[in-house]
C-alpha cells in the first residue's frame, strides 16, 4: 500500500481543505486516515463499517478482542450509536469536545468488530480542529484506537507514526498533539456512580464533581487472568519500548545512589531538576529531560516521545521515578507500570 502524506495540513488553505476532503472520501469507503488529536495521533476508519475496524487491527497488530473508541463531530450524535444518560449529558457538556471517552450500552448501527463483541462501545468528541474536520467531513463515526504497532509507545510526532505505519494505511494527516496520552475512559454505572477504567487528561477529581468516582483495578494493577478487557489500556503490557523499562520506587537520593552502581549502557528519563547531577555521574547515563517533578502535565507530554527516543539511543535498559497516583500523576503511573511490565525497583 502506498500511503499519502499530508504532514504540514492547515485548515485555512485550500490546500488544506481538499486534503481534509479526500482524507473523508478515503474514511467513506472503508480506508485508514491517520489523523492527530489532543491526546495521540489515531488510526481511523469507518466506525459502521464492520471491515474497516478488521484492516484497523491488522494495520496496528493488535488483539481482536481490544476494543476501539468511536469518535464523533458533536456529543450530540452519541445518541445515535448508543443508549445515553443524563449523567453522560452532564460529562460532554463539561468535559466534550475533549480528552473524555465515555463506555455506553452500543446500538445494533455499531459492528461487533468494533466493540470486540461487547455489549458497550467506548465514545470520545476530540477537541484538535484537525480531527473535528475529518470526522464532521467523512459524515460517519471514526473508529480510531493510538496509531502505534500495537502495545509500542502511542504516537504523539508525525515521524513516529510514519515509522510505524508507512505502508499500512491509506493517508497520514500531520499536527501537533497537546496532551501526549490517551483520553481518560469512564463507564457509567448509575446516574451518580461511574468507573475510572483509564486515567488521562481528566483526573478523578474533576469527574467527582459531577458523580462517585470508583477506580478500576486494572488502573493500577495486572488484568486478572481470564477477565475481560473493557477499554483500550487495559493490557497487562502497554505503551512499551523494545528496551526493558525500570521504574525505581524511592527518593532522589536513593534513585542518585542506585544508578551510580549500575553498569553497562542504560538510559534515564530523569526530572528536570535531577539533570545537573546526572550530567557528573560517575555512571555516565543517557539522560531525557521527562519535565519538571512538580509538573505532571508537561511528563506526561513528553512520556511516549522519549520513550521511543531512549529505544533508540542504543541502550541496554532504562530507568525512571515511580510517579505518584495523584491528579494527573495517575496517568502517568497507570502508563509507566504498563511500559515497564510492572518491572518495580525499590531503592530505598
Amino acid at each position: 500500500m502506498t500511503t499519502e502524506y499530508l504532514e504540514d495540513l492547515d485548515l485555512s488553505t485550500e490546500a488544506g481543505k481538499n486534503g481534509i476532503e479526500r482524507a473523508g472520501e478515503i474514511i467513506r469507503r472503508g480506508g485508514l486516515v491517520v489523523f492527530p488529536t489532543e491526546t495521540v495521533f489515531g488510526l481511523g476508519g469507518n466506525a459502521l463499517d464492520p471491515e474497516a475496524a478488521t484492516k484497523i487491527y491488522r494495520a496496528k497488530e493488535r488483539p481482536s478482542d481490544n476494543p476501539l473508541i468511536i469518535h464523533i463531530a458533536d456529543p450530540s450524535e452519541a445518541s445515535l450509536y448508543t443508549e445515553t444518560s443524563d449523567l453522560f449529558e452532564r460529562l460532554s457538556k463539561r468535559f466534550m469536545p475533549g480528552p473524555l471517552t465515555v463506555v455506553l450500552p452500543a446500538k445494533p448501527i455499531i459492528p461487533k468488530t468494533v466493540t470486540a463483541g461487547l455489549p458497550t462501545v467506548a465514545v470520545r468528541c476530540p477537541s484538535h480542529p484537525i480531527a473535528h474536520a475529518l470526522i464532521a467531513c467523512a459524515g460517519v463515526p471514526i473508529a480510531a484506537p493510538s496509531a502505534n504497532l500495537s502495545g509500542s509507545p502511542s504516537p504523539t510526532t508525525f515521524r513516529h507514526v510514519r515509522e510505524d505505519l508507512d505502508g499500512r494505511v491509506d493517508m497520514i494527516l500531520g499536527g501537533e498533539c497537546e496532551i501526549g496520552v490517551e483520553s481518560t475512559i469512564v463507564r457509567l454505572d448509575s446516574s451518580d456512580t461511574l468507573t475510572l477504567l483509564r486515567p488521562g487528561g481528566i483526573t478523578p477529581e474533576q469527574l467527582g464533581e459531577f458523580a462517585r468516582v470508583e477506580l478500576s483495578d486494572a488502573v493500577l494493577n495486572k488484568l486478572k487472568e481470564g477477565e475481560t478487557v473493557q477499554s483500550p489500556g487495559m493490557k497487562y503490557k502497554h505503551y512499551a519500548p523494545k528496551t526493558p523499562l525500570y521504574l525505581l520506587r524511592g527518593g532522589r537520593e536513593d534513585r542518585q545512589r542506585f544508578l551510580a552502581g549500575q553498569g553497562g549502557r542504560f538510559a534515564v528519563l530523569a526530572y528536570t531538576e535531577e539533570i545537573p547531577s546526572l550530567s557528573v555521574h560517575p555512571s555516565s547515563p543517557v539522560v531525557f529531560d521527562l519535565g519538571s517533578e512538580n509538573d505532571p502535565a508537561q511528563q506526561l507530554h513528553r512520556l511516549f516521545y522519549l520513550l521511543r527516543e531512549a529505544d533508540k539511543s542504543g541502550c541496554e535498559r532504562i530507568y525512571a521515578a515511580l510517579p505518584s497516583t495523584a491528579g494527573l500523576s495517575l496517568a502517568l503511573y497507570n502508563r509507566m507500570i504498563r511500559a515497564a511490565a510492572y518491572q518495580i525497583v525499590s531503592v530505598n
